[in-house]
């Protein structure tokens, strides 16, 4: 479903552009370096409208998030909502999750959050899916060792052939559920899954740890 466009759109942007990274490909390597007072990095790749990634910067204040979002209209959103909170553990980035080896360079990420993302229904489209093997080995290279992936969804699907190709590809899969919000009800969540949830549909997540070596392609 295509975003309404916001009102006065670039001007909102511009309020909230020290929360920007506009050259993240500079910061490759000394993300940790740059803003030394943080313990770890964490990325979430396509935040939205940021409520997933604001929840957690806000109960990780030790912890550094940096939230990629490419469509302008969502991003604008979820910057708002960091500044509203006053999160100074929060970047952005507006680019694409697919460039994510040119933001971080290897072993500098902690854990990788994929929510909701675009679950591509047709086969032909499989390889274009945030859970695919060619887009793994991108998230194994920016991990650290026993660096984690956390993904959510609520489509069956993609769920279960994700689940099978994280094993195929040297994963370990832990805290694996088909009902999220009977196991974890306190759990941070998205905005869909707010309303997910009200609908009483079913969110299904998993944890993928990162092994010795990956085993896909």
């Amino acid at each position: 479903m295509r975003m309404r466009r916001k009102p006065n759109l670039i001007p909102r942007i511009e309020r909230c552009a020290h929360l920007l990274e506009n050259s993240p490909q500079e910061l490759r390597g000394s993300w940790l370096d740059m803003y030394a007072v943080f313990s770890e990095l964490r990325v979430e790749l396509g935040c939205g409208k940021g409520r997933f990634t604001c929840g957690m910067a806000a109960r990780e204040p030790r912890v550094l998030f940096a939230a990629i979002e490419k469509v302008p209209d969502a991003l604008v959103v979820a910057m708002e909502r960091a500044e509203e909170r006053g999160l100074g553990n929060l970047r952005f980035i507006a680019r694409d999750a697919a460039e994510i080896g040119e933001f971080f360079a290897p072993g500098e990420v902690s854990r990788i959050y994929i929510n909701f993302p675009d679950p591509w229904p047709k086969k032909k489209q499989y390889k274009r899916r945030l859970t695919a093997p060619g887009f793994q080995k991108l998230c194994w290279e920016a991990l650290a060792p026993a660096g984690e992936i956390h993904f959510k969804t609520d489509n069956a699907d993609l769920f279960e052939w994700s689940l099978e190709q994280y094993e195929r590809c040297g994963w370990t899969l832990r805290e694996v559920t088909r009902d999220l919000h009977a196991d974890a009800p306190e759990c941070v969540m998205t905005d869909y899954e707010a309303k997910f949830r009200e609908q009483g549909v079913k969110i299904n997540r998993l944890v993928a740890v990162k092994g010795e070596s990956f085993s896909c392609g």
